[in-house]
């Protein structure tokens, strides 16, 4: 049986103690990049009662290939980035937290995997933060996915012109959640590059906000 190496590597943490936390955000860092760089984005954030953790991928990449390759081409690193997520889902739950007090956040390939976890595994969690990514898979595939969300807060952020991420799918990644009863909130930045802009800081605390006040 094959050992998933994302798990052999440490989570890091920041921000509200975690046993008096309101709020748990799970932040997923992009290809390249590692668990201290997205952290770094929690500065940023108006959320003194939330508590981050930040997983670190292996060979800092949740999978090889384009989140648009066929899905087997990126397994079975895929599957065991998904696993990485599901366990720090259930260490939450098993300490005591409610999935409404967890909110599921990346960039790039992270946000890729972010959204990925929550169509794969529709249930009302706190909030779920999409920064330049989409659902994965092929990119002229159709997709559709049953379960209910329950009006889970949405955001998703992402430039017109991201070489990475195409507006194409930004968008339907959009139509998908809304089809589960997500309430998005769907923003398309015009000529801005593959990076968070300040007005996503400002809808992300928004939704941190109320999602708090929500749990």
């Amino acid at each position: 049986m094959n050992q998933n190496p994302h798990l052999q590597n440490p989570v890091l943490s920041l921000g509200a103690p975690f046993k008096s936390a309101r709020q748990v955000m799970i932040l997923l860092h992009g290809r390249g990049a590692n668990a201290e760089s997205i952290l770094s984005l929690a500065a940023e954030f108006n959320a003194p009662e939330t508590h981050y953790l930040a997983p670190q991928a292996d060979q800092y990449r949740w999978y090889p290939y384009s989140f648009l390759s066929p899905i087997e081409r990126n397994e079975p690193d895929l599957s065991n980035a998904l696993e990485r997520v599901d366990t720090l889902v259930q260490r939450l739950l098993d300490s005591g937290k409610k999935l409404d007090q967890i909110v599921l956040a990346g960039f790039s390939q992270g946000a890729c995997l972010a959204s990925e976890y929550v169509i794969r595994n529709p249930r009302r969690y706190g909030g779920l933060i999409v920064l330049s990514g989409g659902w994965i898979g092929p990119k002229d595939s159709l997709r559709s996915a049953s379960g209910d969300l329950d009006r889970l807060p949405v955001f998703i952020g992402c430039s017109d012109i991201d070489h990475h991420i195409p507006l194409s799918r930004v968008n339907e990644t959009a139509s998908l959640l809304e089809s589960m009863n997500a309430n998005i909130d769907l923003q398309i930045y015009s000529g801005m590059g593959h990076t968070v802009n300040a007005d996503e800081i400002s809808r992300i605390n928004i939704l941190i906000q109320q999602a708090v006040q929500a749990g």
